[in-house]
Formats: C-alpha cells, structure tokens, sequence
C-alpha cells in the first residue's frame, strides 16, 4: 500500500473515482439502486474505464438499505461485482467505530467488519470520523493496514477556512488532523467535503497547504449542493490535488457530486488531463439515465441550489432524505424554516462536525423543535419536559464521540437531566460481542450454518437482519427480478426473464387473479417456463 501511495503522487494526470455504484444514488435516490441493475454495466466500466482510480460502490448507507428495502445481501452485491470488475479498485465508505451503521459498535465487531470487507473484494477503505475525533478512527484504521487494504483516512470539512471569523475549524485545524492521520499509518488523506461547503479557493488553499506538510497523496470528495463544485474541484488540481470524486453525466449535480466529464473536459490540453475517455463515460451515462426510470418513486425533489447551505451546512446525502421527513410530519411548507432551525441548533450543540450519524441528530432536533413550535432557547430555558430525540441523546451524551472544544455545558445539562456524559471513547467500554452467541441466533434465522459475513450483518442489524431473513425464507433470493417488477409487481399477460443462476433462467408469466374468497384469499395463476 505504501509503494502505490508513492505511485498515486508519481502520476500528473489527476485520477477519478466514479460514485455511481454509491454515494450518488444514496444522494439522489435515498440509496435505492438494485444489485441487478449495477450488474448490468459493471463489465462495461471494466472494458472501457480501467483508468478510473476506483469505484465507490459499498458502504456507508448501501449496507441497510439493501437488506431493510432492497431485500438483497450487500455481501453479494460485493461478490457478483468483483467478478464483473477485476481491474479497478473497490472503495467503500466506512464511518470509524460505527462501522456501516449509525451507532458505535464493540471493537470486535468494527474489526470483523474490515476483515470481512478486505477479503470480499474492498480495496480502499475511506474511514472518517462523524466528529473528526481521530481516537475513534484508531480501530477500523489499523484493522484496514492489517489486512493489507488501502487506508485512506479522512478530514471531514466544515465551516469556511476563508472567514476569518471562524476560527473554530480554521486551516491550522485541518492540518493538524491530517498531520495526526498521516502518523497513524494513513495511505491517502481524504477531503470529505460532504455538504459542499469547501468552496474553490478555499480548496485551493488546503490542498496546497496540505501538500506543503503531508506526504501523501490528496482526495477530494464533494457534493455539488450549490451548483459550483467541479470550479473546486478545478482549483484543487491546480494546487496539487491527486484524486477526485464525481459522477456520471445523469448521475452526477444537484446534492451528488460533480460531473466527472465536465472535470475531464475542463483539463484537456493542460497536464492535470484524466486519462478517463470522456465518450466512454457518456455511453456509460446513457444506461444510468435509462435506469433511473425504474426509481422515480424515490427520487429527490430538485431542490435549487442555493447560498442558504452555508447557512445551514447540511450534507448533500442529507438534504434530500429530511425534506421528505419534513413532509411525512406534514412540515413540508415550512421547509425553509427547517432549514434556519438546522443552523441553529448545529449552533446550539456547540457547531459540530455534521455527517451521518451526527446530522441526523441535528436534523432530528430541527424536526422535533418546529413540529411542537419550540425554539433553541426553549431547550436551555424552558421549564417543559421535553422527549428529546434518542439520536439528540446519543450525540451530546458522548456515545457518538467527543467534539472540539467539547459540548456547551448547559446545554449537556439541560437534555441529559443529570446523566453524566462519556468522556471515553465508547468502543472502549463496550463489552466484547460474542460471536458464537451470535452465530446460533443466526443459524435459527436461516436454517444453516451462518457465513461470518452473516453473523457480522446480525451484530450490525439485528431487527434489519432478523427481517431480511424472514423475507428470504418466505420468498427466496428477490434479487434477480427486474426492478420494475420487484418493486410494482407484473400486469396480467406480462413476462418476465429471471436468471437463478447461470444459464439456467425461469420464464415467469402472469396469467390471472381469482376472485376473494372466504378467508380472505385470492387464487393467483402464473405460467412458468410455458
């Protein structure tokens, strides 16, 4: 690992991981996309882009949505698509102690996870912490040196390193994380620019700052939120930036990332030119935008971008996902006012570092304080008992971590009523998972000997896995049915095609539905294979 981080920092074009296969579809389709369809072109990007740097297609929220939605194993999405795609890395996101989950897990657990992971087929693990507290990173760090992967540790930004009136999260600050990152083993230092806020001379200012005091190389990972980072992502490069994160043409914009074409187009005829063929991405293109046809349900509203996410600073994967909580409270047209609430109470909690699981905690205070008509001063110096959300609890109590400069003392004292915070590092007082234990819980909800990746899955997600189980069992593995009719179902006379496994495919039609009966049933008639 440590030779190709001197290979990475050799090269001059600037390299590019495609976020297709995850972070995008988690951005714009609440991270619904089906295994089946990356299948489908995923021998493409092997034929036709092997100078991508990597694929970010596994972790961060793919990991629950595809058991809890999607009823398929994320293990097996991870399988079939390293054997479509042996020549490009795999990268995955990995949230420190909180492995692929919202929630901090035993140290066991954490390095099962990473073992698993490393020998499925992931070859970069981008490890952030949601607080940027480098002591929870340690654990899923190590292990991921330990199997031999690629560590690339990141720096998640926030704030505005241009205003000299924010001084909390100022340059020097995110040089010294990423000094401390480096000497912790770190093969690459992620930018993990998750709301967008790093606009373009700011990041032109740490990356060339980053490189005058770090070894190793750089990769800036945005979101395009306010319509203006592929002009970041330009000046990066100029200052020295080694990778960067974009999409697809129909993938890409909006609370994804930028457009990779537009970035690759913007180099050409200068020394930063990607080596990716901008024609071959476009075909690429033309195949996601005829997918996203079958997702319309779970697409995000297009929500114009604008100056107001500096204001609130809210993570492009986030964005999306808490207007339509917003609805489903009927707050839908008070959306604005949620928005102004979310800076308030990220100001509140002392302004920390917001991503999954610490902007959900914010987001859920937002929600809960304009639902009952509460105000910020309300929570320190109202007299109501207020029902705090558990994710409120969780942050300020010390279970997701610690935070610069620590939590506002009144605040702490006021939602936690008494109840002393942690001030460890919650991995280290949890008590070892057992794993046997584990396994025969497993193996009852199978019916046979569980894999350690499935044992590892229960010990993230009991309840999710416990459903995913019950699902297979009754109705076997979903995954190979086309998308539209895995989530609407077939029309009288329709066929279908469903390959269960190779060459050997079912020709499924469906006839007719009988009347009611008694007991509440219907009589359904299919033809199979004719």
């Amino acid at each position: 690992a440590e030779k190709f981080s001197k290979w990475i920092l050799e090269q001059k074009p600037l390299l590019l991981t495609d976020t297709s296969f995850r972070d995008a579809h988690q951005s714009l389709y609440a991270t619904r996309f089906r295994t089946h369809d990356m299948l489908q072109i995923a021998e493409v990007y092997a034929h036709n882009c092997p100078e991508l740097f990597s694929l970010e297609m596994w972790g961060g929220a793919t990991f629950d949505t595809s058991m809890r939605f999607l009823k398929e194993s994320p293990w097996q999405r991870l399988s079939e698509m390293r054997t479509r795609v042996p020549n490009i890395l795999f990268q995955m996101l990995i949230r420190a102690s909180s492995a692929v989950g919202y929630t901090n897990y035993p140290d066991n657990v954490v390095r099962a996870f990473v073992k698993e992971a490393a020998e499925a087929g992931i070859d970069v693990f981008r490890v952030f912490d949601a607080l940027n507290w480098v002591p929870n990173m340690k654990v899923a760090m190590e292990e991921v040196q330990k199997r031999g992967a690629i560590c690339e540790a990141s720096i998640c930004y926030t704030g505005d390193i241009l205003d000299p009136a924010k001084t909390k999260y100022d340059l020097k600050y995110y040089v010294n994380m990423a000094k401390e990152l480096e000497k912790m083993g770190a093969h690459i230092l992620a930018i993990k620019d998750m709301a967008g806020l790093c606009k373009p001379y700011a990041a032109e200012l740490l990356v060339k700052t980053l490189k005058q005091e770090i070894g190793i190389p750089i990769h800036f990972h945005t979101h395009d939120t306010s319509g203006g980072q592929a002009a970041a992502i330009l000046k990066a490069a100029e200052a020295g930036l080694d990778i960067a994160d974009g999409a697809v043409p129909s993938m890409s914009g909006g609370t994804s990332q930028p457009n990779l074409t537009t970035v690759i187009e913007a180099q050409r005829f200068t020394d930063h030119q990607p080596t990716v063929q901008v024609s071959y991405l476009d075909d690429i293109s033309e195949y996601w935008r005829a997918v996203r046809n079958y997702y319309t349900a779970f697409e995000s509203p297009v929500l114009p971008a604008g100056a107001n996410l500096y204001e609130h600073q809210m993570p492009g994967g986030q964005y999306t996902n808490l207007l339509q909580q917003a609805q489903s409270l009927g707050l839908g047209d008070r959306w604005i006012e949620v928005c102004h609430v979310y800076a308030e109470v990220n100001q509140l909690l002392g302004d920390i570092v917001k991503v999954t699981p610490t902007s959900k905690a914010v987001g859920d205070m937002a929600l809960f304080l304009v639902a009952n008509d509460l105000s910020c001063d309300d929570v320190v110096n109202g007299d109501r008992d207020l029902a705090f959300p558990e994710s409120v609890l969780d942050l300020i109590s010390g279970r997701m971590g610690q935070t610069p400069g620590g939590f506002p003392e009144d605040v702490q004292k006021k939602i936690l009523r008494g109840e002393e915070p942690l001030t460890e590092r919650p991995g280290s007082i949890l008590p070892p998972a057992d794993f046997e234990d584990a396994a025969k819980t497993v193996q009852k909800l199978i019916n046979r000997t569980p894999t350690d990746q499935d044992v590892v899955s229960y010990l993230l997600y009991p309840k999710v896995f416990e459903d995913f189980a019950a699902h297979q069992k009754a109705y076997f593995d979903t995954s190979g049915l086309p998308t539209y009719a895995f989530f609407n179902g077939l029309e009288p006379e329709e066929e279908i095609s469903v390959e269960i496994a190779p060459g050997k495919t079912l020709i499924i039609k469906f006839l007719a539905v009988g009347k009611p009966q008694t007991d509440g049933c219907r009589t359904v008639f299919f033809e199979l294979n004719g």
